[in-house]
């Protein structure tokens, strides 16, 4: 276990193969991640028989607030240096972040784009039902940098607490666009279309990953995020949407 957690991360998933690992790792990850990082998981548990991974997905800022507060995680992916940041100046990170990936916001509307929505400011238009992030949560401080960027006044009739809330009001019908991650939109490409918009080149966001200091597995933290950072990881990653950092 000892040799597996000193390794480099990056070099291949021969870096957390191979069985040294053990154990349960529990991975708080940004709702963001849903998707890849449950593909992630599997793949690394298939490299690492024995191994099992399980995940807590929710806004970054619950999620800090969560490690924080004593909850039982052995390493943190946050949509945004923001919330890292909490943990790390609280002392409950282990090393320094690392970031794997970067992600940008489209606007998510109803299959076929039923509203004529070209832009951000489309979703001024009155009667036009807008689903945004709260601002403490990465993808709604995304959401005011790029709005302010465009010199626009978007009036949400929600703020959800992470994008997959967001997401989840366009799906049902209950509001006619949303604010949310390319890859969130790409994962949902059955329910929605995307409508690229130019001040999102503003609002980029940078994903870190850490161990964290009272990781119940240390070994399996760093294999993780080993994994993570490795081509497979990567090209998983990149294949969802995800820009490399």
């Amino acid at each position: 276990m000892t040799g597996c957690g000193g390794d480099k991360p990056g070099n291949g998933s021969d870096t957390a193969g191979g069985g040294a690992v053990r154990g349960s790792i529990t991975v708080f990850a940004a709702a963001s991640l849903t998707e890849s990082f449950t593909a992630i998981g599997r793949q690394f548990e298939a490299a690492n028989p024995g191994t099992k991974v399980t995940f807590n997905f929710t806004g970054s800022s619950a999620l800090a607030t969560q490690i924080n507060e004593g909850a039982p995680a052995d390493v943190f992916a946050a949509a945004s240096p923001k919330n890292m940041a909490v943990v790390i100046d609280a002392g409950n990170g282990a090393g320094t972040p690392t970031t794997f990936v970067r992600n940008q916001l489209v606007i998510a509307v109803a299959k076929g784009n039923p509203k004529s929505i070209t832009g951000l400011a489309g979703l001024t238009t009155p009667g036009l039902k807008v689903a945004l992030c709260a601002d403490a949560v990465p993808c709604g401080a995304a959401a005011r940098t790029a709005i302010d960027t465009a010199g626009v006044k978007v009036t949400p009739v929600t703020l959800e607490q992470d994008v997959k809330a967001a997401m989840s009001k366009v799906k049902l019908g209950e509001v006619d666009a949303a604010l949310v991650y390319r890859t969130d939109a790409r994962a949902a490409a059955s329910d929605v279309d995307a409508v690229e918009f130019p001040e999102s080149a503003k609002a980029v966001n940078d994903y870190p990953i850490v161990a964290l200091k009272d990781a119940r597995n240390a070994a399996g933290a760093q294999a993780f995020i080993a994994y993570v950072l490795s081509p497979d990881g990567t090209r998983l990653l990149t294949g969802a949407g995800f820009q490399a950092p």
